[in-house]
Formats: C-alpha cells, sequence, structure tokens
C-alpha cells in the first residue's frame, strides 16, 4: 500500500466521485480508478459503493479513511518537522468560527502577521464540530472552536470568554416578544446554536421556527430587519446596537458565557510558526 493511493483514496472519499478527485489532484480519471481498484485488490475488499449520486464509503471504507487520515497525516508533519527552522515561515493553516474571525482574530492575526510576515497564513472558518474534524484529519494545524470540548486525540488551551446575548430587531420589546420569532442559526453543530436550543428546551418554550443561514453577516441582516432573533457573542452585537440596528437581551447563567478554545491535535508537531501563534493567543481574558 504505497501513501499515493491513500492520499488518492482521502480525496476520492471526501470528494465522493472519481471525476472530482481527479480534477483536484490533477490526475485522469483512469488513474484514480485504477489505483481504487488496486487498493480494493490488495486489501480483498469494497471501499465504496458506487452510485448515479457518485460513491460513497463502506464500513471498512471508512475504517480504512481513519488510518489514512492518521499516516498522510504524519508523513505531512514527518516532511514539516524535517523543513522547520527557528524563525517562523512556510504554512500555517488556521481555522476559526466566523464569530472569533469577525471580532476576535483581526487584531491578532494583524500583529502576528507583522511579527512574522515570512508565514503564509490561511484561515477558514466553520462552525466548531467542522473545525473539530478537519483538526483531526490534519487538515488544519489548529483552530479557534466556540466551545470546550474534549478528545483524546486533542488538545486546547482557553483563548476567550464570551458573553451570549439574544438579539433581535430593534423595536423589539421584550424578551418574551423576542422569544415568540424564528431563531436564525447556522447549521447543526454551532456551539451558539446549541446553546440557544439547550436554553430554549430548559425554559420550555415550544420548538421555535429554524432557518438556517451560512453567513455570519446574513443572520445579523435578518436580525435587524426583524426575520427572527439569535445567540451570538455580545461582542459580535455591540457595534450593530450602538447604531440602533438590534436590540439584546440577556440569558441566565448557566448559558450565559461560553469559551473560545484552540484546538490542536495531541500528536501534531508544533512548528515554530504555530508555537508563535499559541505564545499570542490572550487566554480567557476576553480581551
Amino acid at each position: 500500500m504505497e501513501s499515493a493511493d491513500l492520499r488518492v483514496f482521502q480525496m476520492v472519499a471526501r470528494e465522493g466521485s472519481v471525476t472530482k478527485a481527479a480534477g483536484r489532484l490533477g490526475y485522469v480519471q483512469s488513474n484514480i480508478t485504477a489505483r481504487i481498484q488496486q487498493l480494493e485488490s490488495e486489501l480483498q475488499t469494497v471501499l465504496f459503493f458506487r452510485h448515479n449520486r457518485g460513491m460513497s464509503l463502506t464500513s471498512n471504507g471508512k475504517t480504512l479513511l481513519a488510518y489514512a487520515d492518521k499516516i498522510v497525516g504524519l508523513l505531512d508533519e514527518a516532511v514539516l518537522a524535517m523543513s522547520s527552522s527557528a524563525e517562523p515561515s512556510g504554512p500555517l493553516l488556521i481555522g476559526s468560527t466566523q464569530t472569533a474571525a469577525a471580532v476576535r482574530l483581526p487584531k491578532l492575526l494583524a500583529f502576528y502577521y507583522e511579527q512574522h510576515s515570512n508565514v503564509q497564513l490561511s484561515l477558514t472558518t466553520g462552525h466548531s464540530q467542522f473545525l473539530i474534524e478537519k483538526v483531526l484529519r490534519y487538515e488544519l494545524d489548529g483552530a479557534f472552536i466556540g466551545c470546550s470540548y474534549t478528545h483524546p486525540d486533542l488538545q486546547s488551551i482557553p483563548a476567550y470568554e464570551e458573553e451570549l446575548v439574544v438579539a433581535a430587531g430593534p423595536h423589539t420589546a421584550n424578551l418574551i416578544e423576542a422569544l415568540m420569532k424564528p431563531i436564525l442559526v447556522f447549521s447543526p453543530g454551532c456551539s451558539y446554536r446549541d446553546v440557544l436550543e439547550q436554553w430554549l428546551q430548559s425554559i420550555g418554550t415550544p420548538h421555535p421556527v429554524i432557518m438556517e443561514f451560512g453567513m455570519l453577516e446574513a443572520i445579523i441582516g435578518g436580525v435587524s430587519a426583524g426575520l427572527g432573533i439569535s445567540l451570538m457573542p455580545k461582542a459580535v452585537t455591540q457595534k450593530h446596537e450602538a447604531e440602533g440596528l438590534i436590540r439584546t437581551f440577556a440569558i441566565p447563567q448557566p448559558y450565559r458565557f461560553i469559551k473560545t478554545e484552540f484546538i490542536t491535535r495531541k500528536d501534531a508537531f508544533v512548528s515554530s510558526s504555530l508555537n508563535a501563534l499559541i505564545g499570542m493567543i490572550p487566554g480567557d481574558s476576553g480581551a
């Protein structure tokens, strides 16, 4: 089993299609197909279900993917370790929730780049569960997630503590009126959505109408237009509330505060670039 075959297998598994995988890898489709068939022959098992919508993993395929992520990730880590220098440089792949990326990270990353301009910094945004999976698959060096999280392969450090508030339209009279409106949220896996749903359930609020949005700006726009409410960090809402675009309401403990943590894999090589970023993370002061 060659590492190149595992990389091909990984890409087909991610894309769910030989055609898309070939395009991402720059290979001809017949090469991709032959490599997958060779893997299946070597392992004497079927790795993919073939259907009209593309390809999906069998149970054995899912097992192999878990090992492939580890093997390919460790190979990439080895290359990084061999090429690493004391001076931060090279690629640094960081993930973040959209709210942290919008409010907390601009100053941090600007200061980081000012100090270490030889680092090719890349930022991927998404909800916390998406980012956790990316780190576990070695696809990100680290990520800022909107919750406390424990996993045997991950380690975390506190980054920020956020106060959460209910954001509603500017003419909303009170919290009771706000809770009668639809809730505007990201897709499942978003920590703020989880907290909001847990709180509403705890106070016996009937299951609300849920509207899913892909962008923070779209949620804020919907809230300000009176379409519905959302739960988000106070640091995100302050400017909009000062401008009269939204109104916010406090929520009780234990739902009121949530930690943003920075996670990395325990077994990952900590490059000088990543170590420098970790050294700049302010801790849970909320500063």
